[in-house]
């Protein structure tokens, strides 16, 4: 399996462009400059920048000029101060991860489709120049596995019509079941050497969602210890190892774009379980990025992670 050189640890900066009010105040406020420099201290190489399609085009897709120049100034933050990114296409129209965004049809109409690959191809026009420390992410947590064989399709048409404009940009891709390990496996091959095979990890979810208002399948009282979750190395091992021969297979990276803990679980338990999955991604080189710098119910940056900051980050 291949390394994903500059890319091998790294913080999502989740709520900031997307999954927010989009609103100039949020934009100008949520992350700044500073944070940048506080992720770098932190021995990262790079930050995953999720963003809503608002940011970049209006409800008709017409584009954003503002959004676009926000985009660059993070970009130039990122770089002065050594960080690469995973620009991150966390909703698009038609299609979100999260049912409450009431965006619905774009595996089944050709309008969407259409329109996401026009975005895709602005995005590259503007930011293929940076392919050396710029990588694209197609999109956030495909849902549903039926969806599997269309997603295929589309993210084949996309990753074509972004090569005209961005041929050496590391573009991920990930598959159903809101990027799950053990969808990785039914990617197709890689379309070029700049493809890499993209996972999220949140399990056990009893453990690293406990009390989340949003999973339905969950009793939100219940609270779990990490000794009493089952969390283990060998646990990991066996949800990654379809994801790893699948990679070694084809010669290709591993990417883990989100893991992390919920605020509810105690920050002691939060670092066990960030010791535990972090021998795994060592032992076989997948490159991650944790979930999240702030707020947004995982922020390692927030207070009541003080007191065990210094410990955790030594297991990003």
């Amino acid at each position: 399996m291949r390394v994903f050189t500059g890319f091998q640890k790294g913080i999502d900066l989740g709520g900031w462009f997307s999954q927010c009010d989009h609103t100039e105040a949020r934009y100008d406020t949520f992350i700044t400059a500073a944070d940048f420099a506080v992720i770098r201290s932190w021995g990262c190489d790079h930050v995953r920048l999720p963003i809503d399609y608002e940011l970049l085009e209006d409800k008709y897709g017409a584009p954003r000029e503002q959004g676009y120049e926000r985009l660059e100034q993070a970009i130039g933050w990122a770089r002065e101060n050594g960080l690469n990114m995973v620009l991150d296409l966390h909703k698009t129209a038609g299609f979100s991860f999260d049912p409450g965004e009431q965006e619905a049809g774009f595996f089944e109409n050709g309008k969407y489709q259409e329109r996401f690959y026009a975005l895709w191809e602005r995005i590259a026009r503007r930011f293929g120049q940076y392919a050396g420390m710029l990588a694209f992410e197609l999109l956030n947590e495909v849902t549903e596995r039926e969806y599997g064989p269309v997603w295929n399709r589309i993210a084949a048409a996309c990753v074509r019509r972004i090569r005209a404009y961005a041929p050496e940009t590391k573009i991920l891709i990930g598959g159903y079941w809101h990027n799950s390990a053990a969808a990785v496996k039914d990617l197709p091959e890689p379309f070029d050497e700049n493809i890499v095979y993209n996972f999220h990890c949140y399990e056990p979810l009893a453990f690293t969602h406990q009390g989340a208002y949003w999973v339905d399948s969950l009793d939100r009282n219940a609270r779990i210890a990490f000794e009493e979750s089952g969390t283990t190395e060998e646990y990991f091992e066996g949800l990654f190892a379809s994801g790893i021969e699948a990679a070694e297979r084809n010669n290709t990276i591993l990417y883990c774009g989100e893991y992390g803990v919920i605020d509810v679980a105690k920050p002691e338990d939060t670092v066990k379980w960030l010791k535990t999955i972090n021998a795994v991604f060592e032992k076989h080189g997948i490159a991650r990025a944790m979930w999240s710098y702030k707020a947004m119910d995982f922020g390692i940056s927030d207070a009541r992670m003080d007191g065990v900051r210094d410990e955790l980050l030594k297991y990003l």
